[in-house]
């Protein structure tokens, strides 16, 4: 458990975005793909405190619709003819953008969380009982 008066924000969710622990930076934040660890397993941070709920989805949908917006416009033009092409390629780029941004949207609102010490990341183990 880390007892810093003041958690540095900056730090915490750039680990968060590359997966590590917001704490130590060294532990993995994630049991699974979207499976937000108990515990870190090299500092001992409690981790379970999280709500990140939907956030992560909205801020996803949010990135992806508008890089797919811009890429509907630049592929307009070369695709015109063929737009079942057009169509297959944006749903796949939307399809992989989408799994690879959300864990990074979680981890970051995760770290955010941590930092300003909501939802019960901020109290002393004697205080959460």
């Amino acid at each position: 458990m880390t007892t810093d008066k003041t958690r540095e924000t900056k730090p915490a969710v750039m680990r968060g975005l590359r997966h590590r622990c917001p704490a130590c930076g060294e532990g993995r934040l994630f049991a699974r793909y979207l499976k937000v660890a108990d515990t870190c397993s090299e500092c001992g941070e409690e981790l379970h405190h999280h709500r990140a709920d939907d956030g992560p989805a909205y801020l996803t949908i949010l990135i992806v619709g508008h890089v797919m917006g811009f890429a509907l416009h630049g592929l307009f033009g070369y695709m015109r003819d063929d737009p079942f092409t057009m169509a297959l390629v944006l749903c796949t780029s939307a399809t992989v953008l989408a799994l690879l941004i959300l864990p990074r949207m979680k981890g970051l609102l995760v770290s955010y969380q941590w930092a300003k010490e909501m939802h019960g990341f901020g109290k002393s183990p004697a205080l959460q009982r």
